[in-house]
């Protein structure tokens, strides 16, 4: 069995029992460095093997070779959700039409839904993920993401918003979205939700700084409707109060 685990943030107590009955069943462990570490205490006992950044190939090219050549029950996790920019497409890829060998995704927290807990309850009405990293979707593709849901007034979640290799997308993604919502729109910035230094912070995108902004954040844009309420971000869902 081949199990892609979704770890959630990486606090034990936001992981599903599920993934926790995953993790025990595995004999074997695959994954990101990063978020290896964020699990330690529970695969101590395990066979690991732990790759860097942009290694997903390989690590996933591993986990596969090891079901199969091992018989062992193997685990691949990801943080977040393992569908959601996570390696379950990957894995599901690579192996193509081989029958043998059973594959269970298993759900994690998003860092969408993470930080909307945080935050209040942004994600009531219709909203959307984009991220803003272009390493495998042309920016061109992006930029015509973000019209088109910034012209549907979506929610928009936006995942990898900077990083030092791309620290003006958000700058770039903001003039897209403010050509079609106001300047006083809430934003949610989420900061290493479900980990010791989690934060957030509520402000509007003419006022958002972009330098609290980094790859362990995720930043949330509400819809015309939403507003903040003793500290907390809302966007209704239409309920007549």
């Amino acid at each position: 069995m081949l199990y892609v685990i979704g770890l959630g943030p990486g606090k034990e107590e936001l992981m599903s029992q599920e993934a926790l009955d995953a993790i025990k069943d595995c004999e074997i462990i695959v994954g990101y460095s990063t978020y290896m570490r964020l699990i330690r205490d529970l695969v101590k006992d395990k066979e690991h093997v732990a790759t860097g950044m942009r290694q997903e190939i390989d690590r996933c090219q591993k986990a596969i070779d090891l079901a199969l050549e091992t018989e062992k029950n193997v685990g691949v996790v990801s943080s977040g959700d393992a569908g959601v920019y996570g390696m379950a497409g990957l894995i599901l890829e690579l192996i193509g039409d081989n029958a043998d060998l059973e594959v269970k995704v298993i759900p994690g927290i998003t860092a969408s839904l993470g930080a909307a807990a945080v935050m209040g309850a942004p994600l009531m009405n219709d909203f959307c993920h984009i991220s803003l990293s272009d390493l495998m979707t042309p920016m061109s593709v992006i930029e015509k993401r973000l019209h088109a849901a910034a012209q549907g007034d979506f929610v928009i979640c936006l995942y990898n918003p900077r990083s030092k290799g791309r620290p003006d997308h958000l700058s770039k993604a903001l003039s897209i979205i403010s050509q079609y919502k106001s300047e006083d729109t809430i934003v949610g910035i989420g900061k290493d939700v479900g980990r010791k230094k989690e934060d957030y912070i509520l402000t509007t995108i003419k006022d958002l700084d972009e330098s609290l902004v980094d790859m362990t954040t995720i930043v949330i844009i509400g819809n015309k409707e939403t507003y903040v309420k003793n500290g907390r971000m809302i966007t209704p869902r239409g309920y007549t109060l």
